[in-house]
């Protein structure tokens, strides 16, 4: 018994451990967010760098509004395609699949979160970019409409997922209880398992839509990146992840352009972090306790 209280005692300090040293990790990452993000400032204020909407080095101009709005613009759009599909395909897998159907399509949604961000990139700029070009007849075919489409694509997995946790907690004397009241099985879905549900899908959806702004490689390939506000859903748009690896890249070390990516790296960790709080709270505000 000693001994076996001695092994736990280490296992917790383990554990312990790792969780510390885990957010000194993160601490220590955006503390250097900040200090490289410093001395851009020197050649613009705060205020025209994140609202400023022309992005000219050689003019000593570091505006980076019009990739914020990209950003969300595709990040938006995706969850038009994203959020029916998933949370649809979550209330088939929770409610209505036999459970042959079930044992195919979960591990399926699966492996669409373990196909690497730019296989979707590559795929999407040999078939979709085309397919806009020529059904649409716009030029070049890179825009905000190919960015979202492969952007719903691949945040789909993780709406459902959650989507269908939240479904799945839902207890069945609930579902049963209405039923015997004579609900339809449709009627119980919509009027009962939903609305108890509604704090875990919404959480699902905004930690979808954090994955989204944070996505790179699949975006930089389809969405033409122009560094500016898109007019139509047919133009380019460029997010912040995409502008981070076309300019950094070109950046010497200690130019201010060097700092400004950084900048908006932090710019981008705020954006993040701000959809997971939001995420956090509306699921431990809004959830349903079932004691």
């Amino acid at each position: 018994m000693h001994k076996k209280n001695i092994g736990e005692s280490v296992l917790e300090n383990i554990l312990k451990l790792s969780a510390l040293l885990s957010s000194v990790i993160i601490f220590a990452m955006v503390l250097f967010l900040i200090l490289s993000s410093l001395p851009v400032f020197s050649a613009v204020s705060p205020f025209d760098f994140v609202l400023g909407s022309d992005w000219s080095p050689i003019n000593d101009a570091y505006g980076i509004f019009p990739m914020i709005v990209g950003s969300f613009l595709v990040t938006l759009l995706a969850l038009v395609f994203s959020v029916p599909l998933g949370v649809g395909c979550a209330i088939f897998l929770a409610e209505l699949a036999p459970k042959k159907v079930q044992n195919i399509l979960r591990p399926s949604i699966e492996i669409l979160t373990a196909i690497p961000s730019v296989v979707y990139g590559f795929v999407g700029m040999v078939l979709l970019v085309p397919l806009i070009r020529d059904v649409f007849n716009t030029n070049p075919g890179y825009s905000w409409l190919a960015a979202s489409i492969i952007l719903g694509i691949m945040i789909v997995p993780t709406i459902t997922v959650l989507s269908e946790d939240a479904i799945n907690s839902v207890p069945q004397q609930l579902k049963e209880g209405s039923l015997a009241m004579g609900a339809t099985r449709w009627q119980t879905i919509k009027k009962v398992v939903l609305p108890a549900s509604l704090s875990g899908i919404l959480s699902g959806v905004i930690l979808g839509m954090g994955r989204a702004i944070g996505e790179t490689m699949a975006v930089l390939m389809v969405a033409g990146n122009w560094p500016l506000i898109p007019k139509s859903i047919f133009d380019p748009v460029r997010p912040l992840t995409s502008h981070i690896i076309l300019n950094i890249k070109e950046a010497a070390s200690g130019s201010p352009i060097y700092y400004a990516m950084f900048a908006t790296g932090l710019v981008l960790f705020v954006m993040v972090l701000s959809l997971n709080l939001i995420s956090h709270y509306i699921n431990k505000k809004y959830k349903i306790k079932w004691d």
